[in-house]
């Protein structure tokens, strides 16, 4: 009976690759078709296709596929486009290709090591092929937004001139990368994680298939061929993955999106499996950006645990609480014209309170003759 059940489960699995192989078939026959023209609407015509991705998924988690070159091939192809959202239908299986890549170590793998030092090679230059700059502007609180006013922080010690010289500050978080030609042992992880960073700046506009697999990414890199592994439902057998903490960190910002879109269990499996990592590897960074996010998180899932959520951000501006808790000299300042106003105000009116009081005071009026006959009487 056993024997049985394992040949029919084989049996399975044939007519499924077989089906996911043409499928995959014909979308590569279909794009080599395609005109320039065409290849701007491509991408609706691409995500009409639902048995497209799955059928990709399986071809590149089938390192020895014969398909697996020219998928990548055109992966590539689609990734150099024009069209962003071709760039993001090749992007949405990275978090697959770079497990498929580190758990082999780069051996039999040449095809998805070209598509990776493509994709790479194509965003550390711009459109006039300068090495790109990634930065992003801390705001001056001189200037309005949406969350505070400059004038209601009341500090009057930032005169006008001081402000215009609190402008922008730009801080370059990524830039000057070098162009590679193939993977070595000093500058995989930097490849490794600039991609990780391309991702995650894209992230909101992967699919759930994508949060899935960035989930499934990190718990296996993080637990092959250490003890965990055996508690896992797949047991196959993996060598231990040497990663670096900058790009856990990255895997990490991606597993906090999934958690919140979609994906609770499997990203809240993935963020355990990468601090028992950090803790093995004794790496402060992911520790700390990892606790700090299973200290964030509520004890169950937000509204069930299936469907999109949204991160709960407070975006009511702050002012009041600047006001009430922040002492300056302005406030000072202010208080003191309140206190001497109250004292202008007492004096000046005073008499007018005296004069209104006297003036309501109800005084008897007494005729002469009858003092007159007061008098009289008293005489006699």
């Amino acid at each position: 009976m056993t024997v049985i059940c394992r040949i029919s489960v084989c049996l399975s699995q044939v007519v499924v690759m077989a089906t996911d192989r043409s499928i995959v078939e014909d979308w590569l026959s279909e794009f080599k078709a395609l005109s320039e023209t065409q290849l701007s609407g491509y991408g609706g015509v691409l995500d009409q296709k639902n048995t497209l991705v799955p059928a990709l998924y399986s071809i590149i988690q089938d390192p020895d596929s014969e398909l697996l070159e020219p998928v990548c091939h055109q992966l590539f192809e689609l990734y150099r486009s024009s069209e962003d959202c071709l760039r993001r239908f090749t992007l949405q299986f990275l978090p697959e290709l770079l497990w498929v890549y580190l758990r082999r170590d780069g051996h039999s793998s040449g095809c998805i090591e070209a598509l990776l030092l493509g994709i790479y090679n194509l965003e550390i230059m711009d459109k006039d092929g300068n090495s790109k700059l990634l930065s992003f502007l801390i705001p001056s609180l001189s200037k309005p937004s949406i969350y505070h006013e400059p004038s209601s922080l009341g500090s009057m010690a930032l005169t006008e001139g001081a402000l215009c010289q609190h402008d922008l500050i730009r801080v370059i978080y990524s830039g000057l990368h070098l162009q590679r030609e193939t993977f070595t042992a000093q500058n995989r992880f930097e490849v490794l994680c600039f991609l990780m960073l391309c991702y995650n700046s894209l992230v909101v506009y992967m699919p759930r298939s994508s949060h899935r697999a960035v989930c499934r990414m990190s718990s296996r890199l993080c637990v092959s061929g250490f003890p965990r592994q055996q508690l896992k439902a797949w047991t196959a057998p993996c060598m231990r993955v040497l990663l670096e903490p900058q790009f856990m960190v990255q895997m990490l910002a991606a597993v906090y999106h999934a958690i919140y879109n979609g994906e609770w269990d499997a990203g809240r499996e993935a963020l355990d499996d990468i601090l028992y990592r950090a803790q093995l590897e004794l790496y402060s960074e992911p520790l700390l950006l990892g606790n700090a996010m299973k200290s964030s998180l509520p004890g169950s899932a937000p509204d069930g645990s299936q469907g999109r959520k949204v991160l709960q951000v407070e975006v009511t501006p702050s002012i009041r609480r600047i006001s009430r808790c922040t002492i300056t000299a302005a406030s000072i300042r202010r208080l003191r014209w309140k206190r001497e106003g109250e004292v202008n105000a007492s004096h000046t009116l005073a008499p007018l309170i005296a004069y209104t009081l006297v003036k309501s005071t109800i005084i008897p009026t007494i005729a002469i003759t009858d003092v007159a006959i007061l008098l009289t009487n008293l005489i006699w």
